[in-house]
């Protein structure tokens, strides 16, 4: 075992600096992969900070897009709080807050003129629960699971408000998706090219070293080792761009908004979540390049 340990250590030496050489022999088309990999993880990275901005966004219209639930008239305050237990067991609901009616009407005479409320008092309100949901997705689940709880009158909410999130939640979801994709399949088929020049331009001493013996994964990791470094280098210019890029946009729309209270997520907040994003991406787009470019050139 100890003497099998120097030779790995050299064979790694080797196929780094094979790896590094033929970076530096095909300079151009090597710079070239870089330049395409760093514009396909920025475009990439933008439009995941967008979904991720706009789930952010829906996240917090979902806790506003709240399900009302009537507590029956015939029910007392105490007893109309003992629901709180049934509704909170109920599958998807996430919280549950009790609301008197004393309390709205507190609400309900301070957001409208008298007009509305002379000669009323708060008895003509009932007692109801402000309900926040898991998942609006099973909203209409949800609301049929609370209707069959004894003592709860009404339930109501705006289905149709949270249909249209969830349409437009899924666009988004399947356009990132498809670009995210399209711009891998980009990547990968640039880092194959460049690593072909360095195969076709080796052929003959890939073939001499197939005929003295070599094994397909000897001759192959120097240029996994090419693709390796040209995604990673890719990938770490590209995060501090886009981290650069992201700041940059966030101060202008913050600076077009003037005072008014934007929701936008702070690139440090989400940098781990980013950085292996970027780095994992780059390490299996360089990778995938690399291994399909040497494989024609290791068939019997």
């Amino acid at each position: 075992m100890s003497k099998r340990r120097p030779r790995r250590r050299s064979n790694l030496f080797y196929y780094i600096k094979e790896g590094v050489s033929s970076i530096f022999t095909h300079g151009f088309m090597s710079f070239a992969s870089v330049v395409i990999i760093i514009a396909c993880l920025v475009i990439m990275g933008s439009f995941l900070l967008v979904a991720m901005n706009v789930n952010d966004l829906f996240e917090e219209v979902e806790n506003r897009n709240q399900v009302i639930a009537f507590v029956d008239d015939s029910l007392t305050e105490s007893d109309a709080r003992a629901l709180e237990v049934h509704i909170l067991a109920t599958e998807n609901v996430e919280d549950a807050t009790f609301i008197s009616n004393e309390e709205a009407w507190a609400d309900f005479t301070a957001a409208h003129d008298e007009r509305y409320w002379h000669g009323l008092d708060h008895t003509t309100l009932r007692h109801r629960y402000m309900i926040a949901l898991e998942d609006i997705a099973y909203m209409e689940s949800t609301i049929i699971l609370l209707e069959q709880i004894a003592g709860l009158e009404d339930v109501e909410a705006d289905e149709e408000l949270a249909s249209t999130f969830i349409m437009i939640r899924n666009i988004i979801t399947g356009v990132f998706i498809a670009i995210v994709g399209v711009l891998l399949v980009i990547s990968v088929f640039i880092i194959s090219n460049t690593i072909k020049l360095a195969t076709f331009d080796r052929r003959e001493e890939i073939a001499i070293m197939r005929m003295v013996g070599a094994t397909n994964w000897f001759i192959r990791w120097p240029f996994i080792f090419q693709g390796f470094i040209l995604g990673v280098t890719g990938a770490a210019v590209a995060f501090v761009l886009q981290w650069a890029l992201y700041g940059i946009l966030a101060d202008q729309i913050m600076s077009i908004a003037g005072g008014d209270p934007i929701p936008i997520m702070s690139f440090a907040s989400i940098a781990d979540l980013m950085i292996v994003i970027f780095l994992g991406t780059g390490f299996v787009v360089g990778t995938l390049g690399s291994a399909i470019a040497i494989r024609n050139y290791l068939k019997v």
